[in-house]
């Protein structure tokens, strides 16, 4: 049997304080972690790893999905369907991202969604920041220039 995996949603909101209020709502808990205009909840039901944020300076919508791994062989087999399908992939190791220190791989699907799949290894004091930009514009380029 293979180690659990959990989705992973980002959205990027206009107001973080409502936008909290709602979701604390929604899932009946309070926030996992709060920093610096980026909030999470790690839930159990549903199994999904959900964080929301202004900080990113998109967009209000879906930031980007993904799905949370515990171990780097599901992490690579994941990047490894990907690639086995002709899809582009960014491998990130050590990344700090979301107030995390992770191995990522970004891709992209064909409508243009970013999708991180990662393995987290700890918590850490700072936002950091992602290589899905590098992911968006390789699969533009691969486009013609269009998403």
């Amino acid at each position: 049997m293979t180690n659990p995996q959990r989705l992973h949603v980002h959205i990027n909101v206009s107001d973080l304080n409502e936008s909290k209020a709602y979701y604390t709502a929604l899932f009946g808990t309070e926030p996992t972690r709060e920093k610096g205009g980026y909030v999470q909840w790690r839930l159990d039901n549903p199994s999904v790893n959900f964080a929301i944020s202004t900080s990113c300076g998109e967009t209000v919508g879906i930031s980007h999905l993904g799905i949370q791994v515990d171990d780097e062989s599901e992490l690579d087999t994941l990047d490894q369907r990907l690639k086995g399908a002709e899809q582009n992939t960014v491998e990130e190791t050590g990344a700090i991202c979301c107030y995390a220190r992770s191995d990522k791989v970004w891709s992209q699907d064909p409508s243009g969604i970013a999708w991180e799949l990662f393995q987290t290894h700890e918590d850490v004091e700072e936002m950091g920041s992602s290589k899905m930009e590098t992911i968006t514009d390789t699969q533009r380029q691969a486009n013609g220039g269009c998403c």
